[in-house]
């Protein structure tokens, strides 16, 4: 993915719209750049974490890899089954 860091803590400052500015190594050991959506998680125990949404999708692709037969795309079985849903719906 990025880097591996060496520095695990950094010390953030919200701006006045809520914003933060992730450092540029933080960014290059997460592998994102602008524009790029992140996963915010708001622990239980009050504390934050970031993942990259390209990674949250590979890993609930990986979940599912062993139900698919080979060949199948899940992608194209739901808009497949989406464009049946919508055919349905303008018959009724």
């Amino acid at each position: 993915m990025g880097q591996v860091l060496e520095k695990t803590h950094y010390v953030l400052q919200v701006g006045s719209k809520g914003r933060v500015v992730l450092p540029a190594e933080v960014r290059a050991a997460l592998g994102v750049g602008e524009g790029e959506r992140l996963l915010l998680t708001l622990e239980s125990d009050g504390t934050v974490s970031l993942k990259p949404m390209r990674k949250v999708v590979e890993e609930v692709y990986g979940l599912y890899k062993d139900l698919v037969p080979p060949g199948v795309s899940l992608v194209e079985e739901l808009i497949r089954e989406r464009r049946e849903e919508a055919r349905r719906e303008e018959l009724e």
